[in-house]
């Protein structure tokens, strides 16, 4: 059975994650509009559909635990962007807030000794330095194209490859 603050702090995990999911499909729907960036576009809606997915894991540990999992209300996103690179940075931006906010809740469930929510919690923290990695790695590589028309061309072609690349074990 899951205590008060436990499912307090789930809960607000499972908002982080809806965020998560709507902040890459603005992301995506943004970039769908843009010539030429069908591969970024289609990154995005996978990431939305990643986020969703994690909520949705979030929601069902919450109530077979004997919490009550509560569906949030959310903010609208950000819906557009100056540039891909902007776009991108947003994006690093935002699963390091992701990282930080496993983190307090790994945090909280060691202090009230909930050690089965600290277990569940594991696969976020290695998800979360798996998401953290890719985001990373593509700002650097939009950093090193910089203006270069034909690298953002080939920036965009490979980057749904670039994912299941990274997201594979080695």
């Amino acid at each position: 059975m899951l205590n008060k603050s436990i499912q307090e702090a789930l809960n607000k995990q499972v908002k982080m994650e809806a965020q998560s999911s709507q902040a890459y499909l603005a992301m995506a729907s943004w970039a769908e509009i843009q010539p030429g960036l069908e591969g970024v576009s289609n990154f995005f809606y996978q990431q939305s559909d990643e986020e969703r997915m994690h909520m949705l894991k979030l929601v069902k540990y919450i109530n077979e635990r004997g919490g009550h999992a509560v569906v949030p209300a959310l903010e609208q996103p950000i819906i557009s962007f100056v540039s891909i690179k902007i776009l991108f940075e947003e994006y690093l931006h935002h699963e390091l807030a992701v990282s930080n906010s496993i983190n307090e809740l790994v945090h909280t469930a060691l202090s009230e000794k909930d050690y089965a929510t600290h277990s569940f919690l594991q696969w976020y923290v290695t998800e979360q330095i798996e998401e953290e990695k890719v985001a990373r790695t593509l700002n650097d590589k939009l950093e090193l194209i910089g203006d270069d028309r034909s690298g953002l061309y080939l920036f965009d072609r490979d980057i749904m490859n670039f994912r299941s690349e990274e997201k594979s074990p080695q």
